[in-house]
């Protein structure tokens, strides 16, 4: 089965900055899903993946402005740590330079813990990879047809798509 529109993808990836280390890897965990066509994920990768199946193997190589976008000098906020994903979790864990998840109205936000305080925590909003070119590899696991509840949802369900809670 062809990846096309309203079809939900599972696939395995690596990640690296240009000419850099591996920064992430999916195939110690289960794929990821995604429901194509419904900007479940950076435009490039979904375009890359148009029209291939289980089994193919895909590099992609993307821009700032095509990924994270440009880093943005001087962006730093003050939030409430209650504002911060899990963070009943987190409480008494949270460093300079920890990678943390804002929970804002469109939804999870990554950024940088800056500065700790007591109820609050300065971080970086620019996305982690803001400004960097960036290397997928890619490999499709599976192709089906997304249920109709995902499609009403617009995104994929299940182990390494999206939880209702």
């Amino acid at each position: 089965m062809q990846i096309t529109a309203n079809k939900v993808v599972s696939f395995h990836y690596r990640l690296s900055e240009t000419g850099g280390e591996l920064l992430e890897s999916s195939y110690e965990s289960d794929p990821t899903l995604y429901l194509h066509g419904h900007n479940g994920l950076l435009a490039a990768l979904e375009a890359a993946m148009e029209g291939k199946q289980a089994g193919d193997k895909i590099s992609v190589s993307i821009t700032p402005e095509q990924g994270y976008g440009q880093r943005q000098e001087g962006a730093v906020q003050r939030i409430p740590i209650k504002h911060l994903h899990g963070h009943e979790k987190l409480k008494g864990k949270i460093k300079p330079g920890m990678k943390v998840a804002v929970n804002t109205q469109h939804g999870p936000w990554d950024a940088v813990v800056l500065k700790v305080g007591k109820f609050n925590v300065d971080i970086d909003s620019n996305h982690p990879l803001a400004g960097k070119n960036l290397d997928f590899e890619l490999e499709i696991v599976e192709v089906r047809d997304a249920t109709d509840e995902e499609l009403a949802h617009g995104h994929a369900h299940g182990v390494g798509g999206h939880h209702h809670d």
